[in-house]
């Protein structure tokens, strides 16, 4: 069966068409995993060994098999469309296409998927100006570099290593308290630890890959 394509509209679904051009504009990140929570407007998805929750609205697409039928059930009862949950479920395997939208990440699209990549799920993907986006566990971190590991699917990881320097931004519950606090000269390892997960976005610089902005997901390691 195709799955059908709907956008969300706050708790109720409607059967909508977006250009091409405008999903591109804002898939600019990617994280495939399994839903562990809903909400009337949000998904928690277990990527690898982090959960992260994305906002939806009505400009959230909605890619699953069935979709069509409660949209259109929906519509019989004068409702405007079906419930979130009742077209997504929690265990269910998904890839949702995401940005940053005012200190949270808002899912541009969630399509039902077969099943995830062996170790629970993955997330890097290419944004604008080539840009990439790099989720995993943090390995090792110093002030000037951080390694992290994760999985890149097929049951395959990955470790990766960033440079730091004055211009990374470090992203995370109380980091900006931990920086006025210093007058704005905190290192790295005072906001970042070993075992943090961690969304990394990065660039290459010359041989190397650099750390543009470090965003603390899940707070479990002790920092420096």
């Amino acid at each position: 069966m195709k799955p059908t394509l709907i956008a969300l509209a706050l708790g109720a679904l409607a059967v909508v068409a977006w250009p091409t051009n405008q999903l591109l504009a804002q898939e600019t990140k990617m994280a495939r995993g399994t839903v562990t929570a809903l909400g009337a407007d949000s998904v928690t998805v277990k990527v690898g060994e982090q959960e992260m929750k994305f906002s939806v609205d009505a400009k959230t697409n909605v890619e699953a098999v069935g979709a069509g039928t409660r949209t259109r059930q929906a519509q019989a009862a004068g409702q405007a469309g079906p419930k979130l949950s009742e077209v997504v479920k929690v265990g269910q395997p998904v890839a949702v296409s995401y940005h940053e939208q005012g200190g949270s990440l808002h899912a541009s699209r969630i399509r039902a998927i077969a099943s995830v990549p062996s170790g629970g799920g993955a997330a890097a993907t290419t944004g604008a100006g080539g840009a990439k986006t790099a989720n995993g566990t943090v390995k090792t971190i110093t002030a000037t570099s951080m390694t992290i590991t994760g999985s890149s699917g097929s049951g395959a990881t990955f470790t990766q290593t960033f440079t730091i320097d004055s211009s990374t931004k470090v992203i995370g519950k109380g980091a900006g308290t931990a920086a006025a606090a210093a007058g704005g000269k905190t290192v790295v390892t005072e906001l970042v630890g070993n075992g943090d997960h961690v969304s990394v976005t990065y660039h290459a610089a010359g041989n190397a890959l650099h750390a543009a902005e470090i965003r603390v997901t899940m707070k479990t390691g002790p920092t420096k």
